[in-house]
This record gives C-alpha cells, sequence and structure tokens, in this order.
C-alpha cells in the first residue's frame, strides 16, 4: 500500500469506486456498443458476417497483447501516466473507426483500440490494491463491478438508438466523446497512487524477471483461468448475440437490451453480494460458492436446451444467473492474485487481463463462430468452459489447501 494512503482519497468510497468503475468500463462498452449495427456495417462497407465477426476479434487480441505491458509500466511510470496516454489513444482510435471507409481500415483503428482499451482497467485493480487493506479493498472492487455492470446494459441499447437514428459511424463518435470526457476527469481527480519508493525499474531484464516470476508461478496461472475461463461462459453469449438473440430468439435488435440487462443485473448482484461477504468468509468458500452457482445454472442451461425449443422466455435466464455466481467469485480470486505479488501488482493485474482477453479472443474468433449457430451448442460451450475454470480452482485448492484462507 502507499504509505500516505488515508490522505491520496479523501472522499467516500463508493465515488473513487465509480471513478474507477468508468475506467473498466471502457472496453466493454466498445465490444458491446456496435453490435447491433452488425448488419447495417456489413451492407455498407461491405462485408460478410465472418468478417464482421473479426472486428471483435482483432480488438480483442490486440486488447490482450498490450494489456501485458499497461500494469508492468504503471509499475514504473506511475499509475496516472500510463491511464491519462491510454485514453488518449483510444479517443484517436475511436475517431479512426468512425472515418474508415472499408473494412480494411475499419480493423486496423479496432486494433489499436484494443491496445489502448484496457489501460484503465488494468490500472484500475492496482489502484485499488495500492489504497486499501485486503477487506476493504475486496469491498471496492465489488463496488467497482457493480458500476462496472451498467456498460453491457447500457452500450447496445445506446448504440442500437444511435445506429437507427444516425448509422453506425456515430457509435464510434461517442466512444471518442467518452474517451476524451474520460481523459479530462482523470486528470482532474485519479489520485497518483504508487509512491515513488516503489517504483520498479523500468529496464528489460527486470521486466524480463518479473514476468519470469508471474508467468512461471502455476498457482497463478490456475488462479487466473478460475476466473478468466468461466467468465467466456457468458461472453460467448454476448459475441454471438446477433445470431443467437436475432436467429434463434427472434429479437430485433433494439429488444437486444433484455438480454444484456439481465445478464447486468446477475453481475451486479453477484458484485453487491461478494461485498457483503468481504471479511465475513474466507475467499475461497466465496469462490466455491459463485462456481456452485455458475454449476447450477449450468446444468439448467443444457436440460432446457435438450427439451424446449429456445424462446426469450426462459432462455435468457440461466444466463443471467451464471453471471450472478461469476460476479460474485471475482473479485475474490482477483485479490488473492494481486496479493500473491504485492510488489508487482501491476504486473499480476497485467498478466491476469493478458490471459482473460487471451480467452476472450480466442473464444470470439474460433468458438463462438463454431457454436454460434445453435443455441445447443453454445450451452455445451458455456458448459465446457465452466468445467476448465473450475478444474484450475479445485487444482489450487488441492495443491495449496491454505489458498484464499484470508
Amino acid at each position: 500500500m502507499h504509505p500516505q494512503a488515508a490522505t491520496l482519497w479523501r472522499g467516500p468510497r463508493w465515488a473513487l469506486s465509480l471513478l474507477l468503475a468508468t475506467l473498466s468500463m471502457l472496453a466493454p462498452f466498445a465490444i458491446d456498443a456496435y453490435l447491433p449495427a452488425f448488419d447495417g456495417m456489413a451492407r455498407e462497407l461491405p462485408a460478410t458476417p465472418v468478417q464482421m465477426q473479426q472486428t471483435l476479434s482483432v480488438f480483442l487480441l490486440a486488447f490482450a497483447a498490450m494489456n501485458l505491458f499497461h500494469g508492468a509500466l504503471s509499475d514504473s511510470l506511475g499509475r496516472r501516466p500510463v491511464v491519462l496516454t491510454a485514453l488518449a489513444v483510444f479517443s484517436l482510435a475511436s475517431m479512426g473507426c468512425a472515418l474508415s471507409p472499408t473494412l480494411g481500415w475499419l480493423l486496423v483503428f479496432r486494433a489499436l483500440q484494443g491496445l489502448s482499451a484496457g489501460g484503465g482497467m488494468v490500472v484500475a485493480r492496482a489502484v485499488i490494491r495500492d489504497l486499501y487493506p485486503p477487506a476493504q479493498a475486496q469491498r471496492v472492487m465489488s463496488q467497482v463491478t457493480i458500476f462496472f455492470g451498467a456498460a453491457p446494459a447500457l452500450a447496445p441499447m445506446i448504440g442500437g438508438v444511435l445506429y437507427v437514428g444516425l448509422g453506425w459511424q456515430a457509435v464510434f463518435w461517442l466512444l471518442a466523446l467518452i474517451g476524451l470526457a474520460q481523459c479530462v476527469v482523470m486528470w482532474r481527480r485519479l489520485p497518483e497512487s504508487l509512491h515513488p519508493s516503489q517504483r520498479q525499474p523500468l529496464n528489460v531484464a527486470h521486466l524480463l524477471r518479473g514476468y519470469w516470476q508471474v508467468g512461471a508461478s502455476a498457482r497463478f496461472l490456475a488462479l487466473t483461468l478460475a476466473s478468466a475461463v468461466p467468465f467466456n461462459g457468458m461472453f460467448v453469449y454476448v459475441l454471438s448475440a446477433p445470431a443467437w438473440l436475432g436467429g434463434h430468439l427472434q429479437l430485433a435488435p433494439t429488444q437486444f437490451f433484455w438480454f444484456f440487462a439481465l445478464s447486468v443485473s446477475g453481475v451486479m448482484g453477484g458484485a453487491w453480494v461478494s461485498g457483503r461477504l468481504a471479511g465475513r468468509i474466507p475467499l475461497r468458500r466465496q469462490v466455491g460458492l459463485g462456481l456452485a452457482v455458475c454449476a447450477g445454472a449450468t446444468l439448467v442451461n443444457l436440460v432446457g436446451h435438450a427439451v424446449l425449443e429456445p424462446h426469450a422466455a426462459w432462455s435468457l435466464i440461466p444466463v443471467s444467473v451464471y453471471s450472478f455466481g461469476w460476479s460474485l467469485m471475482v473479485p475474490a480470486v482477483t485479490l488473492m492474485l494481486l496479493d500473491m505479488v504485492p510488489e508487482r501488482r501491476g504486473m499480476a493485474s497485467s498478466v491476469q487481463a493478458f490471459i482473460g482477453a487471451l480467452t476472450n479472443a480466442v473464444v470470439a474468433g474460433v468458438l463462438a463462430p463454431l457454436v454460434m449457430h445453435s443455441a445447443m451448442a453454445l450451452a455445451l460451450a458455456s458448459a465446457g468452459l465452466l468445467f476448465v475454470g473450475a478444474a484450475g480452482w479445485w487444482w489450487v485448492r488441492g495443491r495449496w489447501p491454505q489458498a484464499g484462507e484470508g
């Protein structure tokens, strides 16, 4: 923690949570806001549905690659410079997307968006642990998740309205304005939470030693998989939203909001419960509860699609409950990861975000196109992703029974 942590932020804790949540919201907003405009963009650019799917994949691949460095750079340069630079680049990239005349140019600027969108999210986790001890840090992370949860619900609704009224370019102009507004607010309000005495040397050899320390830890990697892979159990539905919601469930683009609203309600509810449980039960028990909720929702999802036709009246509910379970466990796992390497929290956050974004990119570019044709295939894919994450957690519990006791 920063030696003067108590004096760096004098406002209420929820206000800092809201400030940091806006940073974390940038990437999901950039992913979800333009989904209702997919068909219109494909006609204008022109592009096939598979080519349009690559605008998601290239964003996520770039997002994953740069996430490996945001936190490490913040360990050396400070938290504020990394956040402000990332926001400025994101705004310029969003302008480029809005002005793109062809699919090729759109892919270039989507990649640049991906390179910059994760800076705030990665650094925000480190800022929280810089300023708060474990139990309070978990509460702040839970509050951040509650506020952050609004992005996936609002993004497609706002994107759908802008697309219908002003065209798909308006979505990216909005993203540019959001990035610029955040840059101004963070410049004025975000404290520098990394004390000069805690900064790491910025040289290649030192960075490589740090990456080796974090990346060579089997426990760290397994814990990261335990949070990152189950997330894709619900994210595969977001990625497949045009086919799943518009095709299988027969919803109009302006009705996509219901899926995102229910899922985000699950995320926000799980985060709220996580904050209430902070300091009251061991972290390991909280992770187990979250995985159990995900498993129950997955079983209902599989059985339901085996015996019933997909329908919006019931198909959206298991995904929402699954979201609740994931959100219940992820603050606890994140806190465990950051405290494994307290002297390199920025780098730890970077590696966690990198692995998470890399799995997202694989799911977006490979798995989602393979399973989006069938509601049952989507349910099976979600179940498989949960199984991988749960296996990572139970492997950690078997090898290190004391993990998450605090």
